[in-house]
């Protein structure tokens, strides 16, 4: 499913000489990136990664804009020092939203961001209406009132702030049960919006909810569709990489910047996902 990126400066974007064991770097608040992870290995296999969940700062979407953009910002130019990344890929819709752009002042290293997936969702619909589900801070966001005004002028865009998703998906994770309850709270706070009957695509605006999207399609009924970025993500981190080597000198790993004993509840997944190690950052 195709996404709308933020796509890296041209000018920083040619990388052709990067040691070849120079690490492509996914950075989210917690294990939603996990999902655009997964694309990018599909694009290119041989690419070595470096997965950077913010776990000590999570959830961002209840925090105020000065507070993800500062952190955002910071943790990425001390990861970028340390680790000398090829391309950072911020696979979080909130800091995307918020911290791209002072994110891309700071550093030459190319960047690739997401945002919601407004302009597919607008072509799929039947019905001309469309949920979006995302973080508190994200839903409010300009940029997604300039999608709407570009690409679903002419159809209606309902927003809901579920803010207990990303735990749901986090929970799942650690392979913890997902609460029913707040799957059902999510869709029926959509469905409950004037014109929410007819609801027909919904764009997961948070690269944690596609990990939801067994139990969201089971709450939504089999008529709604859903669209999130991560694939269009994975394409554009391989266009922005293509004339480049890829050699993994090491296993891939994660870094967490919260407990690491805490962390070490997601080593399963992490492992399904071809990440071997897990360190604190």
């Amino acid at each position: 499913m195709a996404g709308e990126i933020l796509e890296a400066d041209t000018v920083t974007a040619d990388r052709g000489g990067a040691d070849a064991s120079a690490p492509v770097l996914l950075f989210d608040s917690g294990v939603g990136g996990l999902t655009v992870l997964d694309e990018v290995r599909r694009l290119l296999p041989e690419a070595p990664i470096l997965y950077a969940a913010d776990t000590a700062g999570l959830p961002y979407g209840t925090k105020t804009e000065a507070q993800v953009a500062a952190r955002v910002a910071g943790l990425l130019g001390r990861m970028a020092e340390r680790f000398r990344p090829r391309l950072i890929c911020i696979a979080c819709n909130t800091a995307s939203t918020i911290a791209l752009g002072m994110v891309r002042e700071v550093l030459e290293t190319p960047i690739v961001g997401t945002v919601p997936a407004i302009k597919p969702a607008a072509a799929m619909t039947k019905t001309g209406v469309i949920g979006l589900l995302g973080t508190q801070a994200t839903i409010r966001q300009g940029y997604v009132d300039r999608l709407e005004r570009e690409f679903a002028a002419d159809q209606q865009l309902l927003r809901h702030g579920a803010p207990e998703l990303v735990g749901a998906a986090e929970a799942k994770l650690r392979g913890e049960p997902v609460d029913p309850a707040a799957i059902s709270r999510a869709a029926d706070a959509l469905r409950a919006m004037p014109g929410g009957e007819k609801i027909d695509t919904v764009v997961l605006a948070c690269t944690h909810f596609p990990l939801l999207e067994p139990e969201l399609s089971g709450a939504f009924g089999p008529e709604v569709r859903f669209v999130h970025g991560a694939q269009g993500i994975a394409r554009q981190v391989a266009r922005l990489t293509q004339k480049q080597a890829f050699s993994r000198r090491a296993p891939d790993r994660a870094l967490f910047t919260g407990d690491p004993v805490a962390a070490r509840a997601y080593s399963t997944a992490l492992t399904r996902f071809g990440l071997k190690t897990i360190e604190r950052f």
